[in-house]
């Protein structure tokens, strides 16, 4: 995708490029969920049914994030030994290779990838609340 070539006056170590997430991509998505849902009961809790069925879709942005939780917590205690769960540090995660189904990209490539849809929603929830707000306080 977006790759410059320019000339290294060092040799870079030899990596092998990452399958994996960083851990802090995963933290990343959570927080962008947690921002979207907290945008939607800001922007849109009151009276009635609104928040019950704010209730509701606060379940499923649970349950939609518990699941892979679980499922990487089955995983990691079922591994066999500490051979795959190599620490390699941010930094180097985001300046290094993430192999794709498709290809390589680099790695801040596919965490703008992976965070922009969630991030673009939380930030549309917000504004689109915010919005709501504005103009339920003008006709009252």
């Amino acid at each position: 995708m977006a790759r410059i070539d320019t000339p290294d006056p060092k040799p870079a170590p030899d990596r092998s490029p990452s399958d994996g997430l960083h851990p802090l991509i995963y933290k990343a998505l959570a927080g962008l969920a947690l921002w979207l849902v907290a945008a939607a009961w800001a922007g849109f809790s009151g009276p009635g049914y609104v928040s019950y069925l704010l209730v509701i879709v606060t379940g499923f942005f649970l349950i939609a994030a518990a699941i892979p939780y679980l499922l990487w917590r089955v995983w990691r205690s079922n591994s066999p030994g500490e051979a795959t769960d190599t620490k390699v540090g941010f930094w180097a995660w985001w300046s290094g290779e993430f192999d794709t189904w498709q290809g390589r990209v680099e790695g801040w490539d596919a965490a703008v990838e992976i965070l922009l849809p969630l991030g673009a929603a939380a930030l549309g929830m917000t504004a689109i609340g915010l919005v709501f707000r504005i103009v339920a306080a003008g006709t009252s």
